[in-house]
């Protein structure tokens, strides 16, 4: 039996662990407690045992700690973040204590049986079509899920103040199956002010500007480090692998014959979008791929306009606008919107034997889905939502919601005021009313709304009364300052 190991936290905890090493990652070595709460990890290079590093951790473990999850929604973010809990100093090295991780984020069976669910498995095709079970790899909606988690948490990160250096699959825990994922090794923050990063990032996710300034010295002010842009760009790239399980940047242009040069370029100073609309150079060369690349490496079946119009724009600015030029990046709180957004705007598929079971509407008169390539049959109700800048005028917001059977209407889509995020109320989570196909009908039933208003009639549709959705009908959804007005529109296939 290994021995117990007894310290005391700088902030006054008692920590209690076993003299055993349960795991090695590239910079610290891991330990169990006693209670099997928690674990300790306990940096091994000297390099990082120093007072400096110590400090930097103590305010990411208390004040950075204290304003994530003790301010509004502070509860919300327990499920995103494994964050650091205390600092402790064990035979002259630093060590933090973190909490386990949940077991959804191990695989529960399959031939990764116990091991995490690193992000990779999930974003590379080769990987993903070669070894993961179809039960662990989620649907297209569960994705969306998996990625708007992820954008929130950054965005919660980099409201702070901080930036997390080394975000990338390695450092993400994600769960398709449930649409979850959860940000880990938040002690390698950067923390504003005097405490420099010691990590450019991993491989795959490092910004342009980082790989093409790497080998200047620390103290050259064009240096480029790892700061709340390249984040954006690491983020960015997160969210088109999960989606089209494919990297942005990998295509098939050669930059040089040295195979690290050439990396380094490809990566860095010449990078370039797969799937630029005017310069085709780094196209994927489909005949040089594997059988488990496809379908997903060829952009041609798959491009990445099938995420949707709203994740279109916001990949554009990340990789072509933004891809050499940081501060046209998208924010990650623009990916937060655009992800709900294009949840808004997918539909089942019809095809029960389709691995992607959602798919997002095209807007146009012939919806299909761009995995299986079913065609959607019969008709589709088009909510097109409108806000009102003055009282009595109402303007397109480009914004729609698609109609499918059982669908939920909530608080986010009634009032433009009220975003779907930590801060919404009990009351704000609620469904206000639903969407039904019966008799041959669609039908929105009012659930909770006490001024839902047929525009067209000029009467009130009570609380449990429905009212169906026709070709132009005129919905308001209520008369609050911000609540919207619907237009529907039926595609009919």
């Amino acid at each position: 039996m290994a021995n117990i190991i007894k310290v005391t936290a700088t902030d006054g905890t008692p920590l209690e662990f076993y003299d055993e090493v349960k795991s090695s990652g590239g910079m610290k070595d891991c330990y169990f407690s006693t209670d099997k709460k928690y674990v300790c990890l306990v940096f091994r290079e000297t390099k990082h045992n120093n007072p400096a590093n110590k400090e930097r951790l103590e305010i990411i473990c208390g004040l950075y700690k204290q304003r994530i999850f003790q301010d509004v929604g502070g509860e919300y973010w327990k499920n995103l973040f494994v964050w650091p809990e205390h600092v402790f100093i064990w035979d002259g090295k630093i060590g933090i204590t973190s909490a386990f991780y949940d077991s959804k984020f191990f695989f529960p069976s399959g031939r990764f049986k116990g091991q995490e669910k690193e992000g990779k498995w999930f974003a590379s095709a080769k990987l993903r079509n070669k070894f993961v079970e179809l039960e662990h790899k989620g649907t297209f909606l569960t994705n969306l899920h998996m990625c708007l988690k992820i954008a929130r948490a950054v965005r919660r990160m980099h409201a702070a103040g901080l930036a997390h250096s080394d975000l990338s699959y390695k450092n993400i825990l994600v769960d398709p199956s449930s649409g979850s994922s959860c940000v880990i090794d938040c002690d390698g923050l950067v923390v504003p002010g005097k405490f420099p990063p010691d990590v450019v990032g991993t491989p795959d996710f490092i910004a342009p500007e980082v790989l093409e300034t790497r080998a200047l010295k620390l103290d050259d002010k064009t240096k480029k480090l790892p700061c709340i842009q390249t984040d954006r760009h690491a983020l960015a790239v997160l969210i088109y692998m999960y989606l089209l399980n494919r990297h942005p940047l990998r295509g098939g242009k050669v930059n040089d014959l040295d195979a690290a040069k050439d990396e380094e370029l490809s990566m860095g100073k010449m990078a370039l979008f797969i799937e630029h609309p005017t310069d085709k150079s780094n196209r994927p060369k489909v005949q040089n791929l594997a059988p488990s690349e496809l379908p997903q490496g060829d952009i041609t079946k798959m491009p990445y306009t099938i995420c949707g119009p709203y994740l279109k724009t916001l990949f554009d600015r990340a990789f072509i606008d933004g891809l050499h030029n940081p501060a046209m990046r998208p924010s990650a709180a623009e990916w937060e919107q655009a992800l709900v957004r294009t949840t808004d705007l997918i539909q089942p598929c019809q095809n029960p034997q389709c691995e992607h079971k959602w798919f997002v509407f095209d807007n146009s008169t012939k919806p299909k889905c761009p995995y299986c390539g079913k065609e959607y049959i019969g008709q589709l109700p088009v909510l097109n939502l409108y806000y009102s800048p003055k009282p009595g005028t109402f303007r397109p917001e480009n914004y729609r919601l698609m109609v499918y059977n059982k669908q939920t209407l909530y608080m986010w889509h009634i009032n433009r005021f009220i975003e779907p995020n930590e801060k919404l109320t009990a009351e704000e989570k609620k469904p206000v009313g639903d969407f039904h196909f019966h008799n041959g009908k669609w039908i929105l039933v009012n659930r909770r709304l006490p001024d839902l208003w047929d525009k067209d009639l000029d009467t009130k549709i009570e609380i449990g009364q429905a009212v169906e959705l026709t070709e132009g009908k005129k919905i308001l959804l209520g008369k609050k300052d911000g609540d919207r007005l619907i237009i529907v529109q039926l595609v009919t296939n």
